[in-house]
């Protein structure tokens, strides 16, 4: 998933453009990593050593791992580990970059330490989002104290489910606490119990409406109230789920029926109101959280 965050960063810097980010995506989806960009990426050779048994595998009949291992450059150890990485989403981004020329391994260096201090990362955040993991990338951008854990663990199960109905290569930005929202259309439903909670899938319809297409399994011509219900579906899925497990906490909590919005309205807050941009396809989709606190939609 890594390939994505890193993906965009460099559309938005200039160095791709979207046709090539999107092509090598899906290019990536096809092949498997080298084992010399694996041996070099986890340290275990030097880019000098990786491109001298590249060399000799053009006279001799043995794979790149058997040679290493003759050079003394890895272990029959080490090649196993590497063997099973081969699938690395992010590598994989990596060499297409490298195999198109569009990047070499030293730009592309460069380039990532410029991201990472763009956008604030430590390099075990960079590892969590590598790791494709979504617990680990959700906590990367749920970090600060003022987000409850109810909160923090609700937008995870979404994300999770993300993956799982909607689109696998999506990704989620930073959490924002906000007093007010105005927006084009809303998917929302309300919990009510021991708890009040609002929630919904906000924005301009567009992300909205692949949400629904993609749970419906159905495609839509515009965005209508069938759009909006569909991606109520995939709402009432999650707060099913999420209700459940508090269920499990000794934790009520009541679904109300869907709300949907097809003109602009604001939602205004007094209190714990949060927003988690969410981009489908490139376009963004923003839940909305609203939890033990007055909230109106005006």
């Amino acid at each position: 998933m890594f390939g994505v965050y890193f993906g965009k960063y460099l559309v938005g810097k200039g160095v791709l453009t979207n046709e090539q980010y999107n092509a090598i995506l899906a290019d990536s989806k096809n092949t498997r990593v080298k084992l010399g960009l694996l041996a070099v990426e986890s340290g275990g050779m030097t880019p000098e050593q990786a491109e001298e048994v590249n060399q000799l595998q053009q006279i001799q009949d043995k794979r790149f791992g058997d040679i290493a291992v003759e050079k003394g450059y890895l272990t029959d150890a080490q090649v196993g580990t590497l063997l099973k990485k081969q699938g690395d989403e992010y590598l994989l981004f990596v060499q297409t970059l490298v195999e198109k020329n569009i990047l070499t391994l030293e730009q592309i260096q460069k380039q990532l330490n410029a991201y990472k201090k763009s956008q604030r990362f430590t390099a075990l955040d960079v590892d969590a989002i590598k790791s494709g993991d979504i617990d680990q990338i959700v906590q990367v951008f749920t970090k600060p104290d003022y987000i409850p854990p109810m909160i923090k663990d609700y937008i995870a199960l979404v994300a999770r489910n993300m993956v799982r109905f909607i689109d696998r290569q999506f990704r989620i930005e930073r959490v924002e606490k906000i007093n007010s929202y105005t927006t084009q259309y809303i998917s929302a439903q309300e919990l009510d119990g021991d708890y009040k909670v609002f929630t919904g899938f906000c924005g301009d319809g567009a992300g909205i409406k692949h949400i629904a297409e993609c749970f419906a399994k159905e495609e839509f011509e515009t965005v209508d109230l069938d759009v909006l219900d569909a991606a109520c579906e995939f709402l009432n899925c999650n707060n099913g789920l999420y209700a459940t497990k508090l269920c499990n906490e000794d934790i009520d909590l009541d679904m109300l029926p869907p709300v949907m919005k097809d003109t602009e309205t604001t939602i205004q807050s007094d209190g714990n109101m949060f927003k988690v941009p969410l981009f489908i396809k490139d376009h963004e989709v923003d839940l909305i959280i609203c939890i033990e606190s007055k909230w109106i939609l005006d």
